[in-house]
């Protein structure tokens, strides 16, 4: 199944997730994908250090963004509108996959995307993500209960990158982010991003003998 939300409060969604991820495991429903974007956020994950947000939390909250600790791997990173969102709630063990294996998958998937869009994209030896010409384009942040996935992969579109600048991103100091908006010098449709990304998701999951249905 394919759930839509567009944009989406991160706490409503995250609900979403794990209710998801109850019912897979309980082979109530088949492997399925959330896409969204989400109302602004820094999301920490369980091994981040809260200190690599740089703002202190009474100005971000004076501008409306939230800081929440999750369960997921990773360290912090910036949620908001114009960031494509994908979380897939699937069955690793019918993958086939362990979760380094199922990472490299959705890098594959992300640099297919890009390959759309005439953007080259590609991997940091030693680092989750993808990049392009040296900045960071796509982030990776997964969790898992009983193989099933949950949280998943970011993609900067039209997003705000000066919210970047106020973590170091993914823990790393001086990381340099981008967007596929100032790579190609014009707004990228969110409709049709998302039409995409379906694609590229069925293509790499159909190859490990997964099918996510409409």
């Amino acid at each position: 199944m394919i759930f839509d939300l567009g944009l989406i409060d991160y706490e409503e969604c995250y609900k979403l997730q794990k209710d998801l991820v109850a019912r897979r495991r309980s082979g109530q429903i088949d492997d399925s994908i959330i896409l969204a974007e989400h109302s602004e956020v820094f999301t920490i994950g369980r091994t981040g250090n809260k200190e690599n947000v740089l703002v202190a939390a009474d100005e971000l909250s004076a501008i409306g963004v939230k800081v929440i600790r999750v369960d997921r791997g990773g360290d912090v990173t910036y949620h908001g509108p114009g960031q494509l969102i994908i979380y897939p709630i699937i069955d690793l063990k019918k993958l086939g996959l362990d979760l380094h294996e199922y990472m490299r998958c959705l890098e594959s998937i992300a640099i297919d995307f890009l390959d759309d869009y005439d953007v080259y994209g590609g991997r940091v030896a030693g680092k989750t993500g993808v990049w392009v010409k040296g900045a960071k384009i796509a982030s990776i942040g997964i969790g898992a209960a009983g193989w099933v996935t949950f949280h998943g992969m970011s993609i900067n579109l039209n997003c705000d990158l000066s919210r970047f600048k106020m973590i170091n991103p993914c823990g790393m100091s001086g990381l340099e982010v981008t967007s596929l908006e100032r790579i190609a010098g014009h707004r990228i449709d969110m409709i049709e991003a998302k039409r995409r990304m379906q694609k590229h998701f069925k293509d790499e999951i159909t190859g490990h003998r997964v099918r996510i249905a409409q």
